[in-house]
């Protein structure tokens, strides 16, 4: 008798990968290389021309994995992007990923024709192969650098977005070979790309923050898995009508994360974990379809095609694409290096070998030596370079100010803030720095000890405050803009004596203009009496610190 089944075996290899896969990215992390490159590396290791222990030729199903991957890792990317960051990047980065495109894949094409002996559709195919940046790769370096939030943004937006300019170069270059399309078709087929893409994801976008935002579920871990079936549809409903899968995915992750504030840590932490998951497995495919035996006979013309692209069409489209925005010429080289060519470019160059194109296979093979270089060479060393350029961030420019945690059954959000040193609230007294109306400074967690808040406590780099919050909608946002000194001043409370939270006074007298007794018995706050002068400061004993009441 025999109880094993047909995709047992299926089910034990993918499992022993994806735990390979994970134990590469801490190697990755302590080597301070790529992740990327590892996996690639991985992949063909355990491939048909390394061990052989899993073989893959099928073209098609690698093309329908990449997609699949590259929807998770660009709306989690759009999740991620923070709405102030994106509007000052966004000229810059939409340049980027339009005529940066272009002028990438016009100077490497011209490049590879004139020093290589390619067809000239040929090395007009390979260029827009290898012209746009790709999401996964440039997201998971930017998770390990900490760079300026515009920066961040503007690569972040550019890789997300210069998707659908490659697709359409490369799908009207094969139509070119196939049919040879008017230039009008073409030129509608890739404004179409581009309009549609964005117009689908902004619907489904609002749509899906609209249904996360007003739906009841019977459990939380439901809302993540929500938010991904929200931007399958939105790459789903693109397609058809001939917009960009990929851009309307990345916009639509933008709109979810900016509108979804109560739920967005649970979305934003599901979808982390899942798009590096898909990062894994989608680089481990990647590098079990290519032959590493086939790579020596194209390392010239890869090489060529490397130089070309990085030194030459990627600082000119650069230049030219920035100067609206006129960065320092630091950022300028950060941006021009940080271009980083990964999973898309190797996911294009099956689109010639799928419909039959006859010099496919050489395009496909100098594509994946180009990434290999790119995640070699510009991979490893973009973090140190941002160290040598000084334009180094003091904290990860995705990581969010304030974090909201909602209170299961009340219309309260606990939020944390981390203090950073970049923040103006460091050093500052809390009695100086008043929260806004209906928040209140629970605690502060400070070297793992938890001090009871007055104003006189004075907040320190590296303090964890969590704040309670009556108004749950906008809760991360009001404390993010108190802790960045941006509070509006009719939303302060005035200023109080050092005994007491601004907030606990200020909530206190609301429940009196409400009617409502003041409650001087709540748990675990501690009441002071009051003085003959009304002045409220509690009684200390010998050796209490007037700074930090945690330590009297």
């Amino acid at each position: 008798m025999e109880s094993s089944l047909a995709i047992d075996l299926g089910v034990l290899v993918a499992s022993g990968m994806l735990v390979l896969g994970v134990l590469t990215a801490s190697l990755s992390q302590r080597l301070q290389a790529p992740s990327a490159l590892l996996f690639l590396g991985l992949g063909m290791l355990v491939g048909s021309d390394g061990l052989g222990l899993v073989r893959l030729d099928d073209q098609q199903m690698v093309q329908n994995i990449g997609v699949i991957a590259l929807v998770v890792i660009l709306f989690e990317g759009g999740l991620t992007t923070k709405p102030t960051d994106l509007r000052r990047a966004s000229l810059p980065g939409g340049l980027l990923a339009t005529v940066g495109v272009l002028l990438t894949a016009a100077v490497t094409g011209a490049g590879v024709w004139l020093l290589l002996d390619v067809e000239p559709l040929t090395a007009a195919l390979l260029a827009a192969v290898v012209a746009s940046t790709d999401a996964a790769a440039v997201f998971s370096t930017l998770r390990t650098i900490n760079l300026p939030p515009r920066l961040a943004a503007l690569l972040k937006l550019e890789s997300g977005a210069n998707d659908p300019i490659a697709v359409a170069l490369t799908i009207g270059l094969l139509e070119y070979w196939r049919v040879q399309p008017a230039a009008t078709d073409l030129a509608l087929f890739a404004v179409a790309q581009i309009v549609v893409g964005l117009l689908v994801g902004a619907l489904v976008g609002l749509a899906g923050a609209a249904l996360l935002r007003r739906v009841r579920l019977p459990a939380e871990g439901l809302y993540p898995v929500a938010a991904l079936a929200i931007a399958g549809l939105a790459y789903g409903v693109a397609v058809p009508l001939r917009g960009s899968g990929f851009l309307a995915v990345y916009i639509c992750g933008l709109i979810v994360g900016a509108l979804v504030r109560r739920r967005r840590r649970g979305i934003r932490d599901f979808h982390e974990g899942l798009a590096n998951a898909s990062e894994i497995g989608l680089f481990l495919v990647l590098g079990l379809l290519v032959n590493p035996g086939d790579l020596p006979e194209v390392w010239i013309p890869g090489l060529v095609t490397a130089v070309i692209l990085t030194f030459v069409a990627r600082p000119i489209a650069t230049a030219l694409c920035l100067l609206p925005a006129r960065l320092p010429w630091r950022e300028q080289t950060i941006v021009g290096w940080a271009g980083l060519r990964g999973a898309v470019p190797i996911v294009l160059a099956t689109f010639p070998v799928t419909v039959g194109y006859p010099g496919a296979p050489l395009i496909f093979n100098i594509v994946f030596f180009v990434v290999l270089l790119s995640t070699l060479v510009q991979g490893v060393t973009v973090g140190p370079m941002v160290g040598w350029l000084k334009v180094r961030a003091d904290r990860p420019s995705w990581a969010p100010v304030a974090e909201a945690l909602p209170i299961d059954g009340v219309e309260a959000d606990i939020v944390e803030v981390v203090v950073t040193p970049d923040l103006p609230i460091v050093d500052q007294r809390l009695s100086n720095v008043p929260l806004g109306a209906g928040m209140l400074l629970a605690s502060v967690v400070r070297d793992e000890r938890v001090l009871i808040p007055r104003g006189a406590t004075r907040i320190r780099d590296g303090d964890l405050l969590l704040v309670v919050v009556e108004d749950p909608e906008h809760s991360a946002e009001r404390v993010t803009a108190w802790a960045r000194g941006e509070l509006a001043r009719d939303d302060r409370s005035p200023p109080v004596s050092a005994s007491w939270p601004p907030s606990l006074e200020r909530l206190g007298r609301r429940r009196q203009e409400q009617g409502a007794p003041r409650d001087r018995s709540r748990p675990g706050v501690a009441q002071a009496p009051a003085t003959e002068s009304g002045d409220r400061s509690p009684r200390r004993g010998p050796g209490a610190d007037p700074e930090d009441p945690g330590r009297g």
